[in-house]
């Protein structure tokens, strides 16, 4: 290579890369103005953050708001239900109230004031305990029997009234016992609780699992005039020419001559280093120079 073309390519290296510094710093320029005008304005960025900073106090203020608001709604629910309880105490202790001959344990002469419960008790009404109802005794007379035969005189639809049966005297077993005994769950047999077509849905699952382990979905007809009109298509192995491959032998590249643009060799520019050609002729085995 002759000191003309170097000097022409460092030239060339030199100016390319100028220019290429030059580009840099104005993309760098634009870049900036870009991102500071449109992407990241300062400015909008500010006010973006000063309404959300004044939404969220709105928003912690109204939840400071319920939150006391539910404060006092569980405190005046945890009064009344206090409330309601010592009512219920006052009236289950209305026993204990003063009369006029003796005084209550609330109201002890020994002391100034009477206690609070007094007052209270004073207040509240005795609670009364439910009593149980009675279940009235049907007596079936004759002469009702009587008046119910005639087909005119049955009543309308309604409830029947319930049976007083007394427990009949034997070793007999108890009712509730019985009508579970009578009305148990069904435990049907084998045959009953199978479905009928049990074998045609077993074979069936059997074909659908058969089907996904298969590698080829078609089928396999053994009769010589199903590939008649069939196109042979033959393997990369059989349509590649026969003979050894020149790849890794003879060349290392893969070479397509249609897409070269002209006959010649790369022309190398960088010289070749004299050391490589020295290679195996400066020194021997023994040390000694050949």
């Amino acid at each position: 290579m002759s000191s003309s073309s170097i000097y022409q390519l460092a030239y060339y290296t030199m100016k390319m890369n100028l220019y290429n510094a030059m580009a840099v710093r104005i993309q760098r320029r634009w870049r900036g103005y870009q991102i500071r005008k449109y992407c990241f304005n300062y400015f909008y960025f500010k006010e973006y953050l000063k309404a959300v900073s004044e939404t969220n106090d709105a928003v912690r203020e109204a939840l400071e708001e319920f939150a006391e608001m539910k404060e006092r709604e569980e405190k005046k629910a945890d009064l009344e239900r206090e409330e309601k309880k010592r009512d219920y105490q006052a009236r289950k202790m209305h026993y204990l109230l003063s009369t006029k001959q003796i005084p209550g344990i609330y109201n002890s002469p020994f002391r100034k004031d009477p206690d609070p419960w007094e007052l209270r008790l004073q207040q509240a009404k005795p609670l009364t305990h439910r009593r149980p109802k009675v279940k009235p005794k049907h007596s079936v007379s004759l002469s009702s029997w009587l008046a119910c035969t005639s087909a005119r005189s049955f009543p309308p639809s309604g409830i029947l009234p319930p049976i007083d049966r007394k427990r009949c005297q034997g070793p007999f077993r108890d009712v509730s016992e019985v009508w579970e005994q009578r009305y148990k769950p069904l435990e049907p047999t084998l045959r009953v609780a199978e479905p009928m077509d049990g074998l045609k849905e077993a074979r069936a699952q059997l074909q659908r699992q058969e089907w996904t382990r298969n590698v080829n979905d078609n089928m396999f007809l053994p009769f010589s005039s199903y590939h008649k009109n069939k196109k042979y298509i033959p393997t990369m192995h059989l349509s590649s020419k026969y003979g050894p491959d020149a790849y890794g032998s003879q060349h290392f590249r893969d070479e397509n001559p249609k897409k070269w643009i002209c006959d010649k060799d790369f022309q190398t520019v960088l010289p070749s280093f004299d050391l490589f050609s020295k290679y195996g002729k400066l020194y021997s085995k023994a040390g000694q120079i050949v």
